[in-house]
């Protein structure tokens, strides 16, 4: 018998929605809704000074204004990642009993300069920081003095290849591409990481829809899902909508085309067909439902490079 389609929503409630969040869950609604799947809403507000309920509560009330529905998940508080903590911590525990979780003391700077690509005749840095060598002593004294360490999952030096649903295979080899990876910040609080992967693990999707700057972490949270024993979803990544003005990628920081003021200017199947088009669904703008979408629905239609607003917005 064959396993039952389960995709989700899943975004962080630390703004409003814009476009490029409508588009992704426009396109996971359909993927999820063409092969007569359940659509599960998944709060990921781990960040308790960048997250509100009220953001929360925007974006329910923005994807039930779009027509988008779902199966299950908000409000229910087990949707909310806030509320899973107990769950990051037993998955914390398992890496840890495997050996793979150490503490880290380096700083962002460190962190970002440890993970950049070498210049040309530079060898490969090593994928782990110098934190992973640090002995009982030297830790004692880090935290002597105050210090709180991040903690990361030491990754094998293993290749791990994804068939993403859109653009095709990708693969990485986590020690050498990547590198370990924080799994718990100093404050305590999970990375998303760890959160995305036990999430899905546990909620049982079985398909993922989201944008393409995600595509590099579906080899990690691959590994990771199997590493705790589950089976990772299907990938299916999409384009980036990019601003009208040249080319950087949406974001809720910027403000960039939220939905509040795109409701204060137009009509639910406006938009749906604005984005539709943006996708390759429609020749043409024209206002539209995500029902009647269904049957022109087709991962060949939609473009691979990122779309510009400017075809919708002249």
């Amino acid at each position: 018998m064959d396993t039952p389609y389960v995709g989700r929503f899943a975004p962080s409630p630390s703004g409003y929605m814009h476009m490029g969040n409508l588009l992704a869950m426009l396109l996971a609604w359909l993927d999820s809704r063409a092969r007569g799947g359940r659509i599960v809403l998944r709060m990921e507000d781990l960040d308790p000074v960048r997250t509100s309920a009220e953001y929360a509560r925007a974006i329910a009330d923005d994807l039930r204004w779009l027509g988008l529905d779902w199966d299950e998940g908000y409000p229910d508080p087990d949707f909310s990642q806030s509320r899973r903590t107990a769950l990051y911590e037993d998955a914390f525990r398992t890496l840890e009993a495997m050996g793979l979780v150490y503490p880290c003391w380096c700083s962002r700077a460190q962190r970002l300069a440890a993970a950049s690509a070498p210049h040309p005749g530079e060898a490969l840095h090593d994928p782990r920081c110098r934190c992973a060598r640090l002995t009982d002593q030297e830790k004692a004294a880090l935290l002597a003095a105050g210090r709180k360490p991040a903690w990361k999952v030491r990754v094998p030096d293993e290749t791990v290849t994804v068939t993403d649903g859109h653009y095709g295979t990708y693969t990485q080899n986590l020690a050498r591409d990547g590198g370990d990876f924080i799994i718990r910040r100093a404050d305590g609080v999970f990375a998303y990481q760890l959160a995305v992967s036990v999430d899905d693990m546990r909620m049982g999707v079985t398909g993922v829809v989201r944008g393409r700057d995600l595509l590099s972490s579906a080899p990690r949270q691959a590994w990771l899902i199997r590493t705790l024993g589950g089976t990772p979803p299907e990938y299916c990544h999409l384009p980036l909508l990019t601003a009208v003005d040249g080319g950087e990628k949406l974001s809720k920081r910027l403000g960039s085309l939220s939905t509040q003021g795109l409701r204060r200017t137009g009509t639910p199947q406006a938009l749906v067909g604005q984005l539709a088009f943006l996708a390759g669904l429609l020749p043409r703008p024209e206002p539209v439902s995500p029902p009647e979408l269904l049957p022109v629905f087709d991962w060949d239609r939609i473009p691979k490079d990122d779309i510009p607003l400017d075809k919708v917005f002249q």
